[in-house]
C-alpha cells in the first residue's frame, strides 16, 4: 500500500502528457499504472505492481492502439502530399516508365511521376489522376471523367 501514490502521480502525469499530445501512447500506460495502483492498495508486493503495470500497458498498447487509430480521428484531413491522392494533374514531361521519364503540375508544383501500370505512357500536355505517393513520384492512372 506504500506505492499508491507513487502510481497514482504517474497515472496523472501520462494522462496530462497524452492530453499535451494526443498521440495515444501513453493512456495505455496510464491504465497499466491504474491497475498497479489498485494492486498496492489491495496489498500487492511491489515486483506484482511493476508486473501488472508493464502487462497491463503493453497489453493495452499492441491490442487495443490499433483499433484506436482506426476508429477514432476519422475526420482527420488529409495534410501535405496526402492530399494530393485523388487529384488531378498536367502533365508537362511525358511519363514513360521504362524510360523512367515523367512529371506533372499540380497545385502550382512539379513533381516527377511514374503511371501506375507499367507500360502504359502519357504524352505531354495530358491530364492524369493521382493514385498514390511513393517516396517522392506521383503515380498516376487515367483521369476518369465525371460525367
Amino acid at each position: 500500500m506504500e506505492y499508491v501514490i507513487f502510481w497514482l502521480v504517474l497515472v496523472a502525469v501520462l494522462l496530462i502528457i497524452e492530453a499535451a499530445t494526443v498521440g495515444l501512447t501513453t493512456i495505455w500506460f496510464a491504465g497499466g499504472a491504474l491497475i498497479a495502483a489498485v494492486a498496492s492498495f489491495l496489498g500487492a508486493g511491489l515486483i506484482w505492481q511493476v508486473a501488472l503495470f508493464l502487462v497491463i500497458s503493453i497489453g493495452l498498447l499492441v491490442f487495443t492502439r490499433p483499433w484506436a487509430l482506426r476508429h477514432l480521428n476519422k475526420k482527420v484531413e488529409k495534410t501535405n502530399v496526402d492530399s494530393l491522392i485523388g487529384k488531378t494533374a498536367r502533365v508537362v514531361e511525358a511519363i514513360d516508365n521504362l524510360q523512367e521519364t515523367g512529371r506533372v503540375l499540380v497545385g502550382g508544383m512539379e513533381w516527377t511521376a511514374r503511371s501506375e501500370e507499367e507500360t502504359q505512357k502519357f504524352p505531354k500536355e495530358s491530364i492524369v489522376c493521382i493514385k498514390a505517393v511513393k517516396g517522392v513520384k506521383l503515380i498516376v492512372a487515367q483521369r476518369q471523367d465525371k460525367e
